[in-house]
C-alpha cells in the first residue's frame, strides 16, 4: 500500500467545514472523497491535518490517504481528481484543488505527524463595507491601530495556557498549553480610505476557535476597546469571558501544516 499526502486548497464559503457529515451537508472531506474515489476507481478514505469550520479556507491543508501499489500512479491524482472537481469546466477549477500528491513513509499522518501550523487571518479595513469580500475578509468599519496590536501580539507569543482563546467543544483536551512561535499583524493600503491587515501566527497546535479569538482579542485592541497590556491578564485569567469576541470565519485561512 502507498501512504500518500495531498496538500489541497479550497475556498470554505459553500461547505459545512471540514469534516464529513452524517445528514449529507456539503462538506470539503465528502465532496474531496467522492472525487478522489471517481479518480481512482475505488472507495477512498482521506485524514485530513485539520477541522476547519464552516466558512473557513485554505491554502495548504494537509491530507493523508491508503492507496493500492497497482492504483493509479501518484503522480496523477491531482490532475484527474481536479477534473472532476472542476464544476466549471470552461475555467477548469472548482472550490477545492488538490495542489500535490507526494508518497510518504508508512507512519504518516497528516493530523498526529504535524509539528505546527501556520494560520492567516485577513481584515478589510475601510468605513464602506464590499459585497465582493464579504466571503475572504472579516470587514471592520472603524479605523485599527496597528501598534497597539502588535503590542499585544508580544504577550501571546510564547508557550502559555491558552483557555481563554477556547471555545468550548465536545472535543476532551489533554492540555490547553499551546506554543505561539510566530504572531504579527501587516498592514497594506488598498486605497487611500482602506487597508488590508493581515494577522499572521504560527504555533505547535491551536484550540477550538483560538486563532479567531485572539483576531477577535486584537480588533477589540486596534479599536481602542481594550489595552494591548490587559492580554497578560486575560492569558492568567484562563477565563474566556475576558478574552474579546470570536472574529468571523470568512476571514481565516490555513496557509501552511509543518512536518
Amino acid at each position: 500500500m502507498r501512504n500518500i499526502k495531498l496538500v489541497i486548497q479550497y475556498d470554505g464559503t459553500n461547505f459545512a467545514g471540514w469534516q464529513r457529515q452524517k445528514d449529507g451537508v456539503r462538506t470539503v472531506q465528502g465532496v474531496l472523497e467522492d472525487a478522489l474515489s471517481l479518480a481512482c476507481r475505488q472507495e477512498v478514505k482521506v485524514e485530513g491535518s485539520s477541522r476547519t469550520d464552516a466558512g473557513v479556507h485554505a491554502f495548504g491543508l494537509c491530507a493523508s490517504m491508503l492507496l493500492p501499489d497497482d492504483g493509479i500512479p501518484t503522480d496523477k491524482i491531482p490532475k484527474a481528481t481536479n477534473d472532476i472537481l472542476a464544476f466549471d469546466k470552461l475555467e477548469g477549477i472548482g472550490d477545492i484543488k488538490i495542489v500535490s500528491a507526494t508518497e510518504m513513509p508508512e507512519g504518516f499522518h497528516a493530523r498526529h505527524s504535524a509539528k505546527g501550523k501556520r494560520y492567516i487571518y485577513r481584515i478589510y479595513n475601510c468605513e464602506e463595507k464590499s459585497p465582493f469580500r464579504r466571503s475572504q475578509f472579516y470587514q471592520v468599519a472603524k479605523p485599527l491601530d496597528l501598534e497597539r496590536m502588535r503590542k499585544a501580539c508580544e504577550y501571546i507569543k510564547g508557550t502559555h495556557d491558552f483557555k481563554c482563546f477556547e471555545t468550548s467543544s465536545n472535543s476532551p483536551r489533554e492540555t490547553t498549553v499551546r506554543t505561539i512561535f510566530e504572531l504579527d499583524v501587516l498592514k497594506n493600503a488598498v486605497s487611500d480610505k482602506a487597508f488590508q491587515y493581515t494577522v499572521v501566527v504560527e504555533g505547535d497546535g491551536f484550540l477550538y476557535n483560538m486563532v479567531r479569538i485572539i483576531v477577535g482579542t486584537l480588533v477589540e485592541i486596534g479599536l481602542g476597546k481594550m489595552e494591548p497590556e490587559n492580554v497578560k491578564a486575560i492569558i492568567e485569567s484562563k477565563d474566556r469571558g475576558n478574552a474579546g469576541h470570536t472574529a468571523p470565519p470568512q476571514g481565516l485561512y490555513l496557509d501552511e501544516v509543518f512536518y
